[in-house]
């Protein structure tokens, strides 16, 4: 048993950050009802959270990550359970090598296994529960109630879980870290550092979409649930939803394999009159088993008539809102894509992740869908930017097609979905500019933007002619007929493009004056941050001035901070003399 507790391991919160960010960091975790989790430094080799640091492709990032989460188990735990007596516990029926708690409706403890057989001994001495007034689903999941059989004997034995922290702090807290910073640049990175998704979120997101996987298998037993979007592509935000979708095209590939003999046997099929069909039957099927089956799968809701048809449903003990879609391959493709540009330069994810809280900051973006700009767009919109640089940051998509082997050749519902995966094949850029400057010219960039004549294609990296009269149109990367930025209506994008020019204003105002970074005034992209005084109905057409109280107070705040310096280096200069 010794040898299996010494190899138990806690996973660091926040193995990325170190210096002056930790400092702000922790007084953020020091907050009233925050468990903080021991520092540790990560091993050699690992990677930052979100962030591959062995440019491995997104292919074996998906597999490693798929394999993690079948050798995981999460188990429900008391509010004071000693943490040492419990892994005892577990390891009897196995290693385990990782594990970290967290609250999300009560403690909830996320373990992993070396070996998968040891969550079959698990379940093999775990009994179903009969209430005296309740009947259970003999469901047998992954997902575990623990009890202490004696909990007066036993609390006090040992020392109690701690909990990692899976929120995001206030923006007011978040402004306050990013004044303690040294530059614009510094700012823009803690702020990536502070929201991005941590390793452990990134377990508990694989952990969750394997539950589900689980549920699905009773029906398709070769199926995969993988997670697309935010939280595979490297720019997700700690608190975004979780998206999958179930992938049954692997059930039959093994299918046309040729075998010996006269004969070739087919399975017994039930046969629709579209692919689109079949997708809502199968996801009105799913959804009734995370209603009727799942454990913590609540508020259920079949959306099958939508676009791309999906289940959605809250995960209670994981915290997440979830989206179930089926055979969504261009989805995890454009995430495949997102996650290689946010692999080629550390700049591409640092500076997105600052415009899209910057955006939602400013309720340019909402959780709520209508004319609001998406995420997704703004992250496609940092994209164009930087491949537009001089020289470019990274290339155009036509490039990554160009260097791929015949092994990525990708065809998907008749796009050409064909990019390169090994990342050694692409040529690093020589562009050294930094990031407060890059902050500054993207907004001054698209603050000047032609929208009205001009479409974003990032796979040409290029301005194209707009096909159609949208307010903004943004080319799919995959689709081309499709413009991502649809819903974007005229009020909407004139918000956008005047709080754009505000943006860029503040920032080269704050840059002539050299602001002292002690000022008790937001400063840089903190500033940024701040509520702007445009009204959010109803936009004003768009101007290069100082046109609101948020830029007038800065403006003030930046001539009277210069007035201090001046006059100290008066007083300074009469007592020399």
């Amino acid at each position: 048993m010794a040898v299996c507790m010494g190899l138990v391991t806690r996973l660091p919160l926040c193995v990325q950050g170190r210096g002056r960010f930790f400092d702000s960091f922790h007084r953020h975790l020091s907050s009233p009802g925050t468990a903080i989790l021991k520092r540790e430094e990560p091993p050699t080799g690992s990677e930052e959270p979100g962030l591959p640091g062995n440019r491995k492709t997104f292919s074996e990032v998906q597999k490693e990550r798929h394999e993690q989460a079948q050798r995981s188990i999460l188990i429900s735990c008391p509010k004071k359970v000693p943490e040492k007596r419990l892994l005892k516990h577990l390891c009897q029926h196995g290693e385990i090598t990782n594990h970290f708690f967290f609250e999300s409706f009560g403690i909830h403890a996320v373990i992993e296994y070396s070996k998968k057989e040891s969550i079959a001994s698990l379940q093999d001495s775990t009994f179903i529960p009969h209430g005296e007034t309740e009947f259970p689903i003999p469901f047998k999941s992954r997902f575990f109630n623990i009890n202490l059989k004696n909990p007066s004997n036993q609390i006090s034995d040992g020392t109690l879980v701690q909990c990692s922290d899976q929120s995001s702090p206030s923006n007011v807290d978040l402004v306050e870290m990013l004044c303690n910073a040294e530059s614009v640049e510094g700012q823009i990175i803690t702020l990536m550092r502070i929201l991005q998704v941590t390793e452990e979120n990134i377990r508990l997101r694989y952990l969750t979409c394997s539950l589900i996987e689980d549920i699905a298998a009773a029906y398709f037993p070769a199926c995969t649930v993988k997670p697309f979007g935010s939280s595979v592509n490297s720019f997700g935000k700690l608190g975004c939803d979780l998206d999958m979708f179930l992938d049954l095209d692997d059930i039959g590939k093994n299918s046309a394999a040729k075998t010996a003999g006269s004969f070739s046997m087919e399975y017994q099929v039930k046969n629709v009159s579209s692919e689109r069909w079949a997708t809502q039957k199968i996801l009105s099927v799913i959804g009734e088993c995370l209603d009727n089956f799942g454990p913590g799968c609540v508020s259920v809701q079949k959306i099958l008539h939508a676009r791309c048809p999906l289940v959605r449903f809250s995960h209670q003990a994981s915290g997440f809102q979830c989206d179930l879609t089926a055979n969504n391959r261009i989805a995890l493709k454009s995430s495949e894509l997102l996650y290689i540009y946010g692999t080629l330069d550390s700049r591409v994810r640092a500076l997105a992740f600052s415009v899209r809280y910057w955006a939602r900051q400013q309720a340019l973006t909402s959780s709520i869908p209508g004319a609001w700009l998406t995420n997704f767009s703004l992250t496609i919109m940092v994209i164009f930017f930087l491949q537009k640089r001089s020289p470019p940051i990274i290339p155009s998509l036509d490039y990554l097609k160009n260097l791929a082997g015949a092994e990525d050749k990708c065809i998907i519902e008749g796009n050409d979905c064909t990019l390169v995966s090994n990342l050694d094949r692409i040529k690093p850029s020589l562009n050294t500019e930094t990031l407060d400057i890059l902050l500054c010219q993207f907004f001054e960039y698209f603050g000047n933007f032609a929208f009205n004549k001009n479409s974003i294609n990032i796979r040409k990296g290029k301005e194209q002619n707009k096909p159609d009269s949208s307010p903004i149109y943004i080319q799919n990367p995959f689709e081309p007929t499709l413009n991502v930025s649809r819903n974007v209506n005229e009020n909407q994008l004139e918000r956008f493009v005047h709080l754009a020019r505000e943006s860029a204003w503040i920032l080269q105002q704050e840059d002539k004056s050299q602001l002292s970074k002690s000022s008790s005034h937001p400063w840089g992209l903190a500033a940024l941050l701040l509520p702007s005084g445009l009204n959010k109905s109803k936009a004003k057409k768009p101007g290069k001035g100082p046109t609101n109280e948020r830029i007038r107070k800065l403006l003030e705040s930046i001539k009277a901070d210069s007035a201090k310096r001046s006059t100290a280096t008066r007083e300074k200069r009469t007592t020399q003399s």
